[in-house]
């Protein structure tokens, strides 16, 4: 038996990230934990550190990667103000059902429940947002620790876990054996459940199935388009996971997102058999619970999801079983097929063509229009980022989406999420391009993390979509209190000196013919571009106006 070697509790640590496959974090450094950022300095010839301008956009980049990988996104911040600002990372990792491990320097254990300098409960604190909030107290238990996290973060349904790092605990020299790798538990459906699915299938004459959630692998989302195939089903995705099945396939019918297509709602309450895989059945899937009837919709429901929680939280199914969606396509495919009447499925795709090409609109710069120009310009490995706000609908309505293409956005709403995600994207994999759709508020709160791609050599594209104002905000505003503006507007700043001072090339655009060929000098450049798009301020969303809205 060899002989096990003395390390401190920050290179414990690090050795578990590498054992566990661990090949990057995203960080703003803090003194709490640097026998952490010291053991790294030893290890740069396999692990990449990120060091990033502001902690939510860490935390944001290392969400994304969770959502790009399938694997832990690591991200480092100190303790008290650190943290609290990566805390935003981690509710979107809890919401969007994403692996992370969020690691937070910590106050010294002879110093602890003293209100200390900067000190907090993380595990008080993170706990309504965190799959696991720990603390590791004792470096001798840092492999077992960790080996957990990597666990939790990545079985079942996927989210974030938070570990707090004393920072003596960090230093003290211990002899401790190291973990093995982890391996996620991911439930499989049984033969009996598949089979009983597709009896259920074979009863109805207008199934539609509803595909989402996390946990997709490129050889799961081609399953699906093969289940699809063999028994004609219509299908749908939740919000922001348009990229599961290809969108130019005869099967694909929309997305149940923020800018449903009113055609989608209608034939969704048609429907006799919802086969929902992988989708949580949340608030924007169902319109605020409002396009199925609760606790017992209409239609008769399958619902399968990797966590036995999940199932019946809202919605009494009348079939359900707990599976991971990759197993649950396996197992359905080797069913045999009960294919549906075919011109269901044909009607709802022609529904769908005609709400994805973009109507008339009077303004310089049509966006639905230049939506239409490039969205068979992107290559097929383009990673689209969403942030928050009724501009992303022009992306979710107009673009195809197809694997390995990506569609990476925050459900839960979060501003200031498509930059540092589009960063992340292209660090990853440089060579991949990495568009990020962000309002003028939302890159204002996060457009200083394109110096983070520069200094590290990513090359996003970022399109600020600029109407001057905080536009899903004002269009409930104009809805509930029309022409009384409150707090919505933003006053204008130079995008371009912003862009430029951070490391990227900027081009204004004010007429849709322009937006075609600065995408394409975009693509060429070898660095972050931003793009400023003067969009109409009177068109609120890809659906209505402010004026209509005001009923002028």
């Amino acid at each position: 038996m060899s002989e096990i070697a003395k390390r401190t509790g920050g290179q414990v640590l690090v050795d578990q990230l590498l054992i566990h496959g661990a090949d990057c974090a995203y960080c703003v450094p803090g003194e709490s934990y640097l026998e952490v950022l010291d053991a790294l300095h030893d290890v740069k010839d396999r692990f990449t550190l990120y060091n990033a301008r502001h902690e939510a956009g860490a935390a944001d980049m290392a969400e994304a990667y969770g959502k790009l990988t399938g694997r832990p996104g690591i991200c480092m911040v100190t303790r008290g103000p650190g943290a609290c600002q990566a805390a935003v990372g981690v509710h979107i990792a809890y919401q969007d059902s994403t692996p992370m491990i969020l690691l937070v320097g910590q106050v010294g254990r002879d110093t602890m429940d003293r209100e200390s300098f900067q000190e907090i409960d993380y595990r008080q604190m993170f706990a309504p947002v965190a799959k696991w909030a720990a603390q590791i107290d004792s470096a001798d238990r840092i492999p077992e620790y960790m080996a957990r996290a990597f666990r939790v973060a990545t079985s079942g349904r996927p989210g974030p876990v938070v570990l707090a790092l004393p920072e003596d605990m960090l230093t003290d020299v211990v002899e401790v054996a190291d973990a093995m790798p982890y391996t996620p538990s991911v439930p499989a459906l049984t033969p009996e459940h598949a089979a009983s699915v597709m009896a259920a299938l074979t009863r109805a004459e207008r199934p539609l199935l509803l595909a989402g959630g996390p946990g997709w692998s490129e050889e799961g989302c081609a399953a699906l388009l093969r289940f699809a195939d063999a028994n004609r089903l219509p299908v749908a995705t939740s919000f922001r996971r348009q990229d599961l099945i290809d969108n130019r396939s005869n099967v694909y019918v929309g997305d149940f997102g923020t800018g449903v297509a009113p055609s989608l709602v209608k034939r969704l309450a048609e429907a006799d058999l919802l086969l929902v895989i992988g989708a949580r059945l949340g608030e924007i899937t169902t319109k605020t619970y409002a396009t199925l009837s609760v606790p017992t919709p209409a239609q008769t429901l399958v619902h399968i999801h990797s966590d036995a929680d999940e199932i019946g939280r809202v919605y009494s199914p009348t079939v359900s079983a707990v599976s991971g969606p990759d197993a649950a396509l396996a197992a359905l495919n080797a069913q045999p097929s009960a294919p549906a009447a075919e011109d269901w499925c044909t009607t709802l795709r022609r529904e769908y063509l005609a709400d994805s090409e973009p109507p008339p609109h009077d303004y310089p710069l049509d966006m639905g229009q230049a939506m239409a120009d490039v969205r068979d310009l992107l290559p097929a490995d383009t990673v689209i980022t969403l942030d928050a706000g009724n501009h992303t609908g022009w992306a979710q309505r107009f673009l195809r989406y197809a694997r390995p293409g990506r569609q990476i956005g925050s459900t839960c709403g979060s501003m200031g999420y498509a930059v540092p995600a589009a960063v992340a994207a292209s660090l990853q994999e440089p060579k991949r391009q990495a568009i990020a759709f962000v309002g003028d508020g939302g890159f204002m709160m996060s457009g200083m993390e394109i110096a983070t791609a520069a200094q590290h050599g990513g090359r996003p594209i970022v399109l600020v979509f600029n109407n001057g104002t905080y536009g899903t905000i004002r269009m409930h505003q104009e809805r509930e209190h029309p022409e009384r503006i409150s707090g919505t507007d933003i006053a204008s700043s130079d995008i371009g000196r912003i862009a430029e001072g951070l490391g990227a090339t900027h081009e204004r655009i004010t007429e849709t013919a322009q937006f075609k060929p600065a995408l394409q000098r975009a693509f060429e450049h070898d660095g972050p571009t931003v793009i400023e798009l003067m969009t109409d301020p009177d068109q609120i969303s890809t659906r209505t106006t402010v004026s209509r809205l005001r009923g002028v």
